[in-house]
């Protein structure tokens, strides 16, 4: 070799020196992305506990999310708050997305909170009412005047062949009171969120006996919503995060009772006892089939119903809650499922039972 030659190889020796000492050099670690979650409400309940998981069994770390919680005074308030721009998500039901499209509010849920639809009919264990037929007369207990459970109520007992006259609302709010109409059957049913339902037999003791909408029982109208601006710029925070929540979803699912530990640790209010413990966990077993993880294998925990969906809205709509109909798509998206699914599920499972 010439030493030309010699003197043109000696540079790319030395490019090639100083790769392999910058390759060797550790890399500073991704940062974290900030994502802004609003719930819909200032009261948490047991549909909030997959994030008090994803936060404290280190979901949100390992998808390198800093996820900052924020409740808001209502529903309408979460969804105007994210779809201006000064939230990244809600945690909220699709009514308040639906409701504000007609006035120009954009939102769409890519995640389900739940594997089921949020409301139901119930009625005391003993009472004589054991079919939806048998409400002809009844009074019925709301938590408000002109919710939606009353409009599904409504269109369970229409199949049932009973008449708009046929039976009477009555808000009854809910906590002890709520129980104590019931129980001096000052109402003979309830019109009611299921996780209320819950609380009459975990905390009140008193047994309930639960009617499901023959066509939305297994149809979540619950979930996280993202403006679609966030959407189109934010994808892959988004899709880590519903990632960070199945993995959590899953954790619940396979140890209810640490997970109610966490839970009780992590909401605001007075230290909890164990009896506390054991009557979240009590919940957590009782709404097991309710929460995402309804099947903690599956590959589709979070993904919403469009057929589902679609026909609530039309439920809705008929029943005069909404007015203005939107495209399907303007409300959902099911775009982030697959990510979110990908993961180890036995992993999550073995992690849970390791937890005390």
């Amino acid at each position: 070799m010439s030493m030309f030659e010699g003197s043109r190889a000696l540079p790319v020796l030395c490019a090639a020196a100083l790769l392999a000492c910058l390759c060797a050099v550790p890399r500073p670690a991704a940062a974290d992305d900030d994502l802004k979650l609003i719930l819909g409400s200032t009261a948490f309940g047991l549909g909030d506990v997959v994030q008090f998981i994803a936060e404290d069994q280190g979901f949100y770390k390992a998808e390198h999310l800093n996820v900052e919680r924020e409740e808001a005074n209502g529903p309408a308030i979460c969804a105007q708050l994210v779809a201006s721009g000064k939230g990244d998500v809600c945690a909220m039901s699709i009514e308040p997305i639906l409701l504000g499209y007609q006035h120009g509010l954009r939102l769409q849920l890519f995640l389900s909170r739940t594997s089921r639809y949020s409301y139901c009919m119930a009625v005391p264990e003993e009472s004589p009412i054991r079919t939806l037929a048998d409400f002809k007369g009844a009074t019925i207990g709301e938590l408000s005047t002109g919710e939606p459970s009353e409009i599904a109520a409504r269109s369970m007992l229409e199949g049932a062949g009973l008449q708009a006259g046929d039976v009477t609302f009555l808000p009854i709010g809910f906590g002890a009171q709520a129980v104590g109409t019931v129980v001096d059957k000052r109402v003979a049913g309830l019109a009611y969120p299921y996780l209320e339902i819950v609380k009459f037999d975990v905390i009140f003791h008193k047994k309930m006996r639960v009617f499901y909408h023959p066509i939305l029982k297994d149809i979540s109208n619950v979930g996280y919503a993202a403006s679609p601006a966030t959407i189109a710029a934010r994808p892959d925070v988004l899709r880590r995060f519903a990632r960070a929540l199945v993995e959590a979803a899953v954790f619940v699912h396979a140890n209810p009772q640490a997970s109610a530990r966490i839970f009780l640790s992590k909401a605001p209010g007075p230290k909890y006892t164990e009896a506390d413990v054991q009557n979240v966990t009590r919940e957590l077993v009782q709404t097991r089939d309710f929460l995402p993880a309804a099947d903690p294998a599956s590959k589709r925990i979070g993904a919403l119903s469009p057929l589902g969906i679609a026909f609530y809205t039309k439920l809705l709509t008929d029943g005069g809650l909404i007015h203005d109909v939107p495209p399907l798509d303007a409300v959902m998206t099911n775009q982030f499922v697959d990510f979110a699914n990908d993961f180890n599920h036995a992993a999550i499972v073995a992690q849970a039972k390791n937890t005390r």
